[in-house]
């Protein structure tokens, strides 16, 4: 069958192409996918090709298919899988597969499965080690960010406290503890504010925000309203110390790749503070300065991680299911497969939070903020500007349910050449 996707040929060379998919075989799932969020994981793995860990060494004469956070449709289920999983059944999908200890994944390492796709042939693996998620909601955007937000429980979950005089780990951040989230005002920050104040079971007792960008601060605070919740634009040890009441933080998370805020971390941790290194350099040789006379006197200790496992991700499916997290507020931007391209290609410069592609439709990226000024212009799109304007207003100037279902019932559809 046709099929229109964005594929990696090589380092910094990616393009709307497309090609034949061939029929599945009796241990493979065909999906129509719906929706895709870009993750800056994708530039990455775009700008280092084969250097980047989970892109394969032949990725120029067998291009994969990027976009790994997607939500979409069964439409054809091969005899093996019969049983288990079902045609028009929704579906979310862990990219971490760890298959015998292998990094290949989805929107990294295949040819025919990735976000940015109209359709995908999901291999025999993914069902195999149990990392395709059946998805129950009314709209797909949400089931795109169950992957980010898997990442971020999976960090909650990796950080970990001791007692003195023991030699157990006692997993998850500090109950009715203190939290820090430095540079926390970007989409994977305030998915983490999301977690810590309703998806953990005991939220901290204090959570402080910092961000550089009094902008993106404002726009947090107007999201997130909680008793205790501090925002700071502040990047001063002292100043940061005294919001804490002059004990430190017990946990601390770092959301941007910048060797001074682990170095300022690593001095506010409070005795047998957990520092967890969020954010993934690109720099093979990042380093920073770490607080070490404190890691031997005051237990104070750092860990990191790459991505969540499929138990985070169906914490998180349960948690939006259930109505106690919703992610939606990180959505700014949304768009058409046709613009993944530049997209992907300009995340770094690009303002606001989490770009959504919606994979059926022909729509430049467009900012949810101007959809009411581009309605009053000649723009081709302005009526459906206009729709989608009205809806979001109802919903806090939100993407929502109501938006995507008028989206994908009104916008042009792409071509398929």
């Amino acid at each position: 069958m046709k099929n229109v996707a964005v594929r990696l040929h090589g380092k910094n060379q990616i393009s709307l192409d497309t090609f034949e998919l061939p029929k599945i075989r009796e241990n493979e799932i065909l999906a129509h996918v719906v929706t895709d969020s870009v993750c800056m994981s994708t530039y990455k793995a775009v700008i280092q090709g084969i250097e980047h860990k989970r892109v394969p060494n032949n990725v120029d004469t067998n291009p994969v298919i990027i976009g790994h956070e997607f939500c979409g449709e069964i439409i054809e289920v091969g005899k093996r899988w019969q049983g288990k999983y079902k045609v028009g059944e929704r579906f979310v999908i862990q990219p971490a597969l760890n298959y015998n200890s292998s990094l290949d994944a989805p929107g990294y390492s295949y040819e025919y499965i990735g976000g940015d796709s109209q359709y995908v042939i999901i291999p025999n693996e993914v069902m195999e080690t149990d990392n395709l998620i059946v998805y129950n909601s009314d709209c797909y955007f949400k089931g795109s960010l169950t992957e980010p937000m898997s990442c971020i429980i999976g960090a909650f979950n990796a950080s970990y406290h001791t007692e003195k005089g023991k030699y157990t780990h006692q997993m998850g951040t500090k109950p009715n503890g203190k939290m820090l989230i430095l540079a926390g005002c970007g989409p994977m920050g305030m998915g983490a504010i999301d977690y810590a104040l309703n998806g953990l079971d005991t939220p901290p007792s204090l959570l402080v925000v910092t961000d550089v960008n009094t902008e993106r601060i404002n726009n947090v605070k107007r999201i997130f309203k909680n008793n205790s919740l501090v925002f700071s634009d502040s990047a001063d040890k002292e100043a940061l110390l005294e919001l804490s009441g002059g004990t430190g933080f017990d946990d601390i998370f770092v959301f941007a790749p910048v060797s001074e805020l682990i170095g300022l971390g690593s001095n506010l941790l409070s005795e047998d503070g957990c520092l967890n290194f969020f954010a993934g350099p690109t720099n093979k040789d990042f380093s920073a300065n770490f607080n070490f006379y404190n890691v031997h006197y005051a237990m104070t200790h750092i860990v990191g991680t790459s991505g969540g496992n499929c138990d985070d991700m169906k914490k998180a499916v349960e948690l939006m299911e259930k109505g106690r997290i919703d992610p939606s507020v990180m959505i700014t931007h949304i768009g058409g497969l046709d613009s993944v391209v530049e997209t992907t290609m300009n995340l770094p410069n690009l303002s606001g939070a989490k770009k959504l592609i919606y994979t059926n439709i022909a729509l430049p990226l467009t900012k949810i903020a101007d959809f009411e000024k581009l309605s009053n212009t000649d723009n081709e799109n302005a009526e459906l500007f206009q729709g989608l304007s009205n809806i979001c207003k109802l919903n806090d100037n939100s993407w929502c349910a109501e938006a995507e279902k008028y989206l994908l019932k009104n916008a042009k559809r792409i071509n398929v050449k």
